[in-house]
């Protein structure tokens, strides 16, 4: 009986820089999808990853990103990756029923896919859908609005 109350557990991943509703909706979604008792366990960027994959730095240092993730009532446990974006070990140490991707990661879900059928495993790998918004659905649309209201303020100043 014990065991028909541990929950799955869903691991979720990603930046979270510049934190918005997006983020919010992937990680509600994620741990929605492992139902009652679910545990969402959260793998945050390295500095150096985001670097190494995006060509720049995050804003928010790493420790900062990996705090605010946790803080959010939805997660269980927010965790840093490793610099070498190693799946394996992470899977290996968070034993996972189900894997949850943003909606952007077609990629990665091809090859966790391909890992899990390889290695016989029975983790679900999901991609969860974008939550669609006109406005700031979107880290990089944040970056550009900032962009955009400093620029015009500049041309407002010098006018």
């Amino acid at each position: 009986m014990e065991d028909a109350k541990k929950g799955k557990i869903v691991l979720a991943e990603g930046t979270f820089d510049l934190l918005h509703y997006g983020h919010v909706y992937y990680l509600t979604n994620a741990k929605k999808l492992g139902g009652e008792n679910a545990k969402l366990i959260v793998i945050v960027a390295r500095d150096k990853t985001v670097e190494r994959l995006k060509g720049r730095k995050p804003i928010i240092p790493e420790e900062q990103r990996r705090a605010i993730v946790e803080s959010l009532k939805v997660v269980d446990e927010a965790i840093l990756g490793y610099e070498e974006m190693d799946m394996a070990r992470v899977i290996e140490k968070i034993k996972p029923d189900i894997i949850a991707l943003g909606y952007d990661k077609e990629d990665v879900e091809k090859r966790l896919k391909q890992y899990v059928k390889e290695r016989n495993l029975n983790i679900e790998v999901v991609r969860i859908d974008r939550f669609v918004n006109k406005e700031l659905s979107s880290s990089s649309d944040i970056r550009k609005k900032i962009i955009e209201e400093y620029q015009s303020r500049e041309y407002a100043n010098k006018a």
